[in-house]
């Protein structure tokens, strides 16, 4: 009977809450395509929350949020993809196998969502001084990435996860390709392929892959959005009531398509 009930529960589809500008939910909806699940998708007005994202994610009221067929549901990105790893072994591994190198790329998830993603959203919601500090700090964690890929860790590999991408290659890629929105929109260079030729070579093979592009909005929808989103940060910032940065997730609805504008702690700009 148990056999039978997990097996009618597995045939049932995942059920994904997020947001199209998010990079969180981008990080599940590429996880589950690249493990072959099926899953449907509800698009979130973030500037009026439904009654299943309040109800599945008290606590954060947030996306992504996945709900499983028996109606249970689990919020953050990096708790998602680990549950999708462990409830689907069958499926493509995200992780690998080795426990040492499973600690290894779970380290640097943790570095991008406390390091460079702080940093890039910093450099995007601010200008002057303050950016300029942002951008040092964001070459300074490439540089560290550079240096993994060049000698350390990921060393001779393709991905971070080896010949495919893996885990750390699904954090790290869905938001990295908001580094080129964000040069073009604040004006500044965030990955130079002379200084971090590895990274920016590691970057353009991730998004050309065809799972990527399926799951990645166009550059210009990206960028109109964008430069709807700063404005309304340095706004923000300007009115002494600067908006966090960083956290998971990317609540910010599109500004010109969401009235009323969110609440400040929606907002966030990701990596």
């Amino acid at each position: 009977m148990a056999m039978e009930k997990a097996a009618a529960e597995n045939a049932a589809p995942l059920k994904l809450l997020g947001s199209w500008a998010s990079s969180y939910t981008h990080r599940v909806q590429l996880a589950l395509r690249l493990k072959g699940l099926e899953f449907e998708y509800a698009e979130e007005d973030l500037g009026s929350k439904s009654e299943a994202l309040l109800r599945h994610n008290p606590v954060y009221k947030k996306v992504p949020v996945l709900v499983l067929p028996d109606g249970r549901a689990l919020a953050e990105s990096a708790v998602i993809l680990h549950y999708l790893d462990d409830a689907f072994p069958a499926a493509r591994q995200l992780l690998p196998a080795d426990p040492f190198d499973r600690a290894v790329a779970r380290f640097w998830c943790h570095f991008s969502d406390d390091k460079l993603g702080p940093a890039v959203g910093a450099v995007f919601a601010s200008t002057g001084e303050e950016q300029e500090a942002a951008v040092r700090q964001v070459h300074e964690n490439l540089a560290l990435l550079e240096a993994e890929l060049r000698e350390g860790a990921f060393r001779g590999r393709r991905f971070f996860g080896g010949d495919e991408v893996g885990f750390l290659d699904v954090v790290l890629g869905c938001g990295s390709y908001w580094l080129a929105v964000f040069e073009e929109v604040t004006g500044v260079r965030l990955v130079d392929a002379d200084a971090f030729p590895l990274f920016h070579a590691w970057l353009r093979d991730f998004e050309s892959q065809e799972e990527v592009r399926e799951t990645i909005p166009s550059v210009d929808r990206l960028l109109d959005y964008a430069r709807g989103l700063r404005q309304m940060l340095l706004a923000m910032a300007a009115g002494a009531s600067a908006p966090s940065v960083g956290a998971d997730a990317s609540n910010a609805a599109p500004p010109s398509a969401a009235p009323p504008a969110p609440a400040t702690a929606d907002i966030a700009v990701d990596i």
